[in-house]
Order: structure tokens, then C-alpha cells, then sequence
């Protein structure tokens, strides 16, 4: 989502209005196709379709109620307003003013390992910026220069580092939301300016962080869904450094329907069949209400949506505008969120046996 920058001096998370092409925005069916075949997926329409409906289930879920060590227990006092449901899934980033913030603060992980670690049925989700300062207005030239330094190996150290604290703290088998809403234009670590070498310095940021021993991240790749800035597809790095096929889903443009997010360019059907052409799983680190105000209608779509897919977890953003719990904007969405979720037992996590696996 479009966050404020992250500081361990400020915690309070402020609203980002992302630019560019919005989800929603009209795409012919030529460009369409023309884009998704260039990307080596099949148009649609073309046979045969991958099956992506499943039973319907209830998926790992949780919330991001906030970044830091103190927003933990929010955790807790969430699932209790949901009547004692099984809140298994953590979600929090690392911030990106620096390379300090990306190898992480060992208090802050050792923390959130710990509550991951108190139940073997919970997961840690970690936004992880690939590029700093994240959050800075960086043009695009600069942001081509970065990506080739990365690709040099200048970075290596910090994600090395990262990776050796998660496993030390047991943190080894934390989800990993790498360069997260690439396909938009907020972000240092956004795709656009040179989608080549992005893919290139992923899949170096993969390989360094599968080489320490004990490790067993899941890395998921998550953009935002639509067209906005640049087709997610062209920034896919490969099947064999990416684990889950995520998306951050909000009610916007103003005005959209559910109908439309599925069925726009780019949005939550082409995100299913991509994952399922793949064996993969999709997941929804993000979503929440932003340009609609109170619109239970999309709460309700949304949760049945992730409940008849490949959904490896989920977690709605639990602030205003967006969320149900802590923004009382939501008074309709809120009791509706509540009535599905209340009481939930959580699920079985879809990749629970190939992070066992490790890599």
C-alpha cells in the first residue's frame, strides 16, 4: 500500500496518494493480449485455461496493524474483538531510509520471531524494500543506477545480514514481501525505470538471502493490482525465485465495481491464472477500503474471493481509511469484516510444506 516512510521515530503510518495509471484505467484488448503475450502468458480467451477455483476454505489471515516491536499485542487485542479468531499471520515491514533498516533491528525481529514463534501454526509476512532511501521522490534515472549497483553486488552485504539475523532470532521461515507494489511509481524499488535489470537484482537479493544455512523463506511477489505504471508481468523474475504470487487489492479507482478488479488488465483473475499456471499459490498482503468510503459490498467479495482460491494468506490493513478494527470511518464494512471473521480457526497454510522443505 502506499505507505508513509517508515521511522523508528515516528510509528504512526500516513497516507501516500499513489500517482500514475490507476488500477481500473481502460486497456484495449490488443494491448492486452499484446502485453500478456509478451510475457509469455497465454491471452484471454486462449485454451486452455489453468483451473482456479477451489472449495471454499478459510485461509491463514491476520492484519498489519502496525511496523514496530509495540504494535505486536494489537494483535492480540484484534482477534479478541473478533470473537477469539485465530489471528496466524503477522504482517510488518522493515523500513527504508537506510541500509541499517534493511538488515534489520534485532530487538524489533527478535520480538515479532518470538511471537511467530509461540505457535507453530503462525507466520511472519516482512515487507522488505530493496532500494533506500525507499520513500523519497528518487527519479528514475537515479533509480536505473541504483538497480545497476545492486546488480554489481554492492547490496549483497545488507540482505546477508538480514537473512543471518531472521534465522538466528528463528525467524528462518518468515514470508518475505520483497520490492512489494513494484508496478507503481511511490517506491525507489519500483520496476519501471529498467524492468531488466529489477528482475536481475531480485533474483541476486534471492540468492544471497537462500544461501545462509537454516534458511527457508518464502518470497513473495506482490504488486499492485491493475495496469498502474508498468504490466506486473514484466517484472516477474522467475518461477524459481519466487514463491507465492501476491497482490495488493484496495476498492479503487472511485467508482469501481468487484466485477471490474477481477476482470481488468492485470487484476485478480489474471493473478490466479498466473499463479496456477505456475503451481504457485496466491496470497493478499494488502487490502482494505481506500477510494469507495465504507463499502461493505467489497469486504464481503473480497473474503469470499480469497476463500475459493489458492489463498496462502491473508491480511487486510488495518488503518484508516483502509481498515475495520482501528478506523471507525467503516461502521458497515466493519460489521460485515466481523461477521465473516469472528471466531475463525484460521487455516492450513498452502506452503507450509514446501517451506518445511527449505531450499
Amino acid at each position: 500500500m502506499r505507505l508513509a516512510r517508515l521511522t523508528l521515530a515516528a510509528a504512526a503510518l500516513l497516507l501516500v496518494t499513489t500517482a500514475g495509471v490507476p488500477a481500473g484505467t481502460p486497456l484495449s484488448q490488443t494491448e492486452r493480449h499484446a502485453a500478456l503475450s509478451s510475457d509469455a502468458i497465454q491471452p484471454r480467451g486462449a485454451a486452455p485455461r489453468p483451473s482456479v477455483q477451489r472449495a471454499r476454505h478459510e485461509a491463514p489471515f491476520g492484519a498489519f496493524v502496525g511496523s514496530w516491536d509495540n504494535y505486536i499485542p494489537q494483535i492480540r487485542k484484534m482477534a479478541q474483538w473478533l470473537g477469539g479468531a485465530n489471528m496466524q499471520v503477522g504482517h510488518t515491514y522493515l523500513a527504508g531510509n537506510g541500509w541499517g533498516d534493511i538488515e534489520g533491528d534485532p530487538v524489533v525481529l527478535g520480538l515479532w520471531s518470538q511471537w511467530r514463534l509461540a505457535d507453530p501454526s503462525r507466520k511472519l509476512v516482512l515487507g522488505v524494500p530493496m532500494l533506500v532511501p525507499n520513500e523519497a521522490n528518487v527519479p528514475d534515472a537515479e533509480v536505473v543506477k541504483l538497480l545497476a549497483r545492486g546488480n554489481r553486488g554492492e547490496f549483497d552485504q545488507h540482505f546477508l545480514r538480514l537473512a543471518r539475523k531472521l534465522v538466528a532470532l528463528g525467524g528462518g521461515d518468515t514470508v518475505l514481501t520483497l520490492g512489494w507494489e513494484m508496478n507503481g511509481i511511490t517506491y525507489t524499488h519500483r520496476c519501471k525505470p529498467d524492468p531488466t535489470a529489477w528482475k536481475a537484482y531480485w533474483r541476486r537479493i534471492v540468492t544471497v538471502m537462500r544461501s545462509v544455512p537454516g534458511q527457508h523463506f518464502r518470497f513473495d511477489f506482490t504488486p499492485n493490482r491493475g495496469l498502474d505504471a508498468i504490466p506486473w508481468t514484466r517484472c516477474y523474475p522467475g518461477d524459481d525465485v519466487v514463491d507465492i504470487i501476491g497482490m495488493d487489492s484496495y476498492d479503487q479507482p472511485a467508482g469501481g465495481s468487484f466485477d471490474q478488479y477481477v476482470s481488468e488488465p492485470y487484476g485478480l483473475q489474471d493473478q490466479v491464472e498466473f499463479a496456477a499456471k505456475r503451481g504457485k499459490p496466491v496470497s493478499y498482503p494488502e487490502w482494505g477500503l481506500f477510494r469507495n468510503g465504507d463499502n461493505p459490498e467489497f469486504v464481503r467479495r473480497m473474503v469470499e474471493w480469497m476463500r475459493t482460491h489458492d489463498t496462502a494468506y491473508q491480511t487486510v490493513t488495518d488503518y484508516c481509511p483502509h481498515g475495520f478494527w482501528q478506523c471507525d470511518r467503516n461502521p458497515r464494512s466493519s460489521a460485515v469484516f466481523k461477521q465473516l471473521m469472528s471466531g475463525s480457526k484460521g487455516g492450513a497454510s498452502t506452503y507450509a510444506s514446501a517451506a518445511a522443505a527449505g531450499h
